[in-house]
């Protein structure tokens, strides 16, 4: 299966730069971006699932309803995604169910961070797709974790994917910098190695961040970005479909793992 996933979210991550943004521009700039994703996603006739903030969905709700109206999976990436409380689970889940008429099945924490899965049982998930199988100086140290899917406190875990040698992340930033030639050569020996590949990306992506000033970013981030980003991902689909890898949600891949109730 190929697991695609976006986190859809109030653009914040200019904060961590020291910049900042006006709460109505990061609504609009993750609205942008999920558009252009949820195009290429009809285009290539591939599956997803969007993790939402219960904030970003409150703020887009033509985004949600095209999500649920092209087939997609909706889950839950938390209440807010610049803070976090563990009434926050079950708060999120309950209102992404009200607004979209959905089930919520899934979680990931906003930044990857770690989450008590207890918690995460509690408020009724299924899943959790909150790991990074990796070493990143100053964000994850993961690699004593299983590269593959594992069951905890009676939760899935779809760790995202990295490479079976050097556990090297296949993630958004992975995607930015790397030729595409090389990237997918990582992900196909995944791919090979695992059956499966679980790699997720953001909206503001396929926006323009190349702006300093406004946003602060060093090239690592802004590479890449908007139309060269939707370019790269047009490509990327192109070559999944090519390659015969059927798209998937994380949860009806989940299913096929233990049945969810």
């Amino acid at each position: 299966m190929f697991l695609i996933s976006f986190d859809i979210e109030e653009f914040d991550m200019a904060f961590e730069y020291g910049k900042s943004i006006a709460f109505e521009a990061q609504i609009s700039i993750s609205v942008e971006g999920s558009h252009q994703i949820l195009d290429l996603l009809k285009k290539h006739q591939v599956t997803a699932t969007f993790f939402s903030t219960a904030v970003f969905a409150l703020h887009a709700p033509e985004i949600i309803e095209r999500i649920k109206r092209e087939g997609h999976e909706l889950a839950s990436h938390s209440y807010y995604h610049s803070k976090f409380a563990t009434e926050d689970l079950a708060l999120a889940k309950q209102q992404l169910e009200e607004l979209s008429g959905l089930p919520i099945a899934g979680f990931r924490m906003p930044r990857m961070m770690p989450v008590d899965e207890q918690e995460i049982a509690k408020a009724g998930y299924l899943y959790n797709s909150s790991i990074n199988p990796t070493y990143l100086p100053g964000r994850y140290n993961n690699l004593g974790v299983s590269r593959t899917y594992f069951e905890k406190e009676g939760v899935w875990q779809l760790p995202a994917s990295v490479s079976p040698m050097f556990r090297i992340p296949l993630f958004w930033l992975s995607f930015h910098n790397f030729p595409l030639w090389l990237y997918k050569h990582l992900l196909r020996r995944a791919y090979q190695k695992d059956g499966y590949v679980n790699i997720y990306f953001h909206p503001w992506e396929f926006t323009s961040l190349n702006d300093k000033q406004k946003f602060g970013f060093p090239g690592y981030v802004s590479k890449n970005s908007g139309p060269q980003m939707i370019a790269r991902m047009d490509k990327l689909l192109a070559w999944v479909n090519k390659k015969g890898y059927k798209s998937s949600t994380i949860a009806d891949f989940v299913k096929k793992i233990k049945p969810l109730s």
